[in-house]
């Protein structure tokens, strides 16, 4: 059986500047994806009261289980929250993620959908990607990639597309959980 590999998500800003960093991830095995996921080359991750650090060095531990989900050439990432109520899911725009050697790297564009348990979405920070497109000058192509980002992202929302499916991010925490006890590997 293939085992889960620990990884590092480092988040930046377009200046190169750390935005975020979520120290202890664990990468679900190839083989163990869903068809859907591997199709797409997925990259799945799972983290549970994980210490995040912010840019300004304040650490901090996440409160719930997380399953994120990372698509080759997508400017998009979804982070499935499996809170009490049900999962919500909190997707960033960002540029297509970047793996090698244990970490995996994008670059946060600020704009973020969330889409609630009961089905409602919502777009946010789109004041806090205005600031940030004139204070870092995002060229024309990226500002074209954050918007077409964002319509592939709400699109799969809206089809119920993957990786939106709880059952799944489910599956995937009961299947660490089940590999490691229920403990930290």
């Amino acid at each position: 059986m293939e085992t889960y590999e620990q990884c590092i998500i480092k988040s930046f800003k377009h200046n190169g500047h750390l935005h975020r960093l979520w120290q202890q991830n664990w990468l679900v095995p190839n083989r163990q994806l869903r068809q859907e996921h591997q199709q797409e080359s997925m990259i799945v991750l799972i983290n549970r009261q994980t210490p995040i650090q912010e840019s300004d060095g304040k650490q901090w531990i996440s409160r719930v289980p997380a399953v994120s989900y990372f698509i080759p050439g997508q400017w998009f990432n979804v982070v499935a929250l499996l809170e009490p109520a049900g999962v919500r899911y909190y997707c960033n725009i960002a540029s297509p993620p970047y793996l090698q050697g244990g970490v995996l790297t994008y670059i946060d564009y600020d704009l973020d959908v969330i889409r609630t348990a009961d089905g409602s979405r919502y777009i946010v920070d789109q004041d806090e990607y205005e600031q940030h497109k004139k204070l870092y000058h995002y060229p024309h192509a990226v500002q074209e990639k954050v918007y077409d980002g964002l319509n592939a992202l709400l699109g799969r929302i809206e089809h119920g597309g993957t990786p939106f499916s709880d059952d799944s991010a489910n599956a995937y925490y009961q299947g660490w959980l089940e590999h490691t006890g229920g403990a930290e590997e």
